[in-house]
């Protein structure tokens, strides 16, 4: 069995693997809980990706019990890049870009992850990565509001909202997520212009929120970071 794990900023996510065959999830691990899984599972290879630092009792922990990789940018993936600080590219964004070649094979894809941030990554069918943009998530413009102005209060960003907002809180709703919405239409439109035969997925922590809020076809792949990990760390042992 292989164990990827997936750190954000706060908690992770963390995938069982048999061969290409996602066996199980677990969702909003601790530091010490991801030690405890592994301890307990006792796996044979292990991939970490991380966004934060300050992960070495984890790495030190994985490494005790199986082969550990550590993603990074130096880390061979079965893809080809065109970004040109691939120092500076969130490993998860990559990942996820595996992910989707792996799942959609000679079609071009626009990878949107609703997380945090929302970013935009465009692999086309020959498995050639070009980039994409980063914008504010739904909740980071909501706390954004309140915290660069002096009357706007903090709520948490859920339901749909009306258009025409008759209320404060009701207004901050509706420029925060029929906004998003908006972007999300209006980049995936411009993508379009360039791009054939493209497959739309969404993934992270909103994809199936906004999934049903947008007039195209989406795929709504929650743990696509996941499964390019595993593909990263099936290609490493190839290797």
């Amino acid at each position: 069995m292989n164990i990827c794990i997936d750190i954000g900023n706060t908690k992770a996510k963390i995938g069982f693997f048999s061969n290409n065959e996602l066996l199980e999830v677990k969702q909003n691990i601790t530091d010490r809980g991801i030690i405890k899984i592994i301890k307990a599972h006792n796996p044979e290879h292990v991939v970490i990706s991380s966004v934060r630092k300050g992960i070495g009792k984890i790495v030190e922990s994985c490494s005790k019990t199986a082969d550990t990789i550590v993603f990074d940018h130096l880390t061979p993936v079965p893809v080809k890049s065109l970004y040109k600080t691939p120092q500076t590219l969130g490993v998860d964004r990559i990942a996820a870009v595996v992910g989707a070649a792996l799942l959609y094979k000679h079609q071009n894809c626009l990878i949107i992850d609703m997380g945090t941030c929302i970013t935009y990554d465009l692999i086309d069918k020959s498995a050639t990565y070009h980039g994409g943009g980063i914008s504010p998530g739904v909740d980071m413009r909501m706390k954004a509001m309140h915290k660069f102005t002096s009357r706007l209060p903090v709520i948490a960003a859920k339901g749909q909202p009306e258009l025409i907002g008759k209320t404060t809180k009701e207004c901050m709703l509706s420029g925060a997520i029929i906004g998003t919405q908006a972007e999300l239409e209006g980049i995936i439109n411009r993508y379009k212009q360039f791009f054939d035969d493209l497959a739309i997925i969404f993934c992270g922590g909103d994809a199936n929120f906004f999934e049903t809020k947008i007039k195209d076809h989406i795929f709504a792949i929650p743990n696509l970071v996941l499964i390019g990990l595993n593909q990263i760390l099936r290609f490493n042992l190839n290797d």
